[in-house]
């Protein structure tokens, strides 16, 4: 069975190919929070590298990225923290 931040990982590939993806599950840090639950796996941070971001402002990359991953959010994810960048805006951003 594959975890969920390997399922966001996938999704989000494959909405926005090419993309490099990196998925923290930094569910630990929100214990006992609204959202949380004791098994984790429900809050998260994300970073997408895509050119399919190029022309979109950050309101559009984001409604994007939840959109691949409505299942996730129906299945209990609670919150994301993303970064959605073009590979020109990361080789700025260092």
């Amino acid at each position: 069975m594959s975890t969920r931040a390997e399922r966001i990982r996938r999704a989000l590939a494959a909405a926005f190919p090419p993309a490099e993806v990196a998925v923290q599950d930094d569910s630990h840090l929100h214990a006992g929070h609204a959202g949380a639950r004791p098994e984790g796996e429900t809050h998260f941070s994300v970073l997408v590298v895509s050119p399919a971001f190029s022309g979109m402002n950050r309101v559009a990359r984001s409604r994007a990225a939840h959109a691949a991953l409505d299942a996730e959010f129906q299945g209990g994810l609670h919150a994301l923290a993303l970064r959605l960048l073009t590979p020109e805006e990361a080789a700025r951003a260092g």
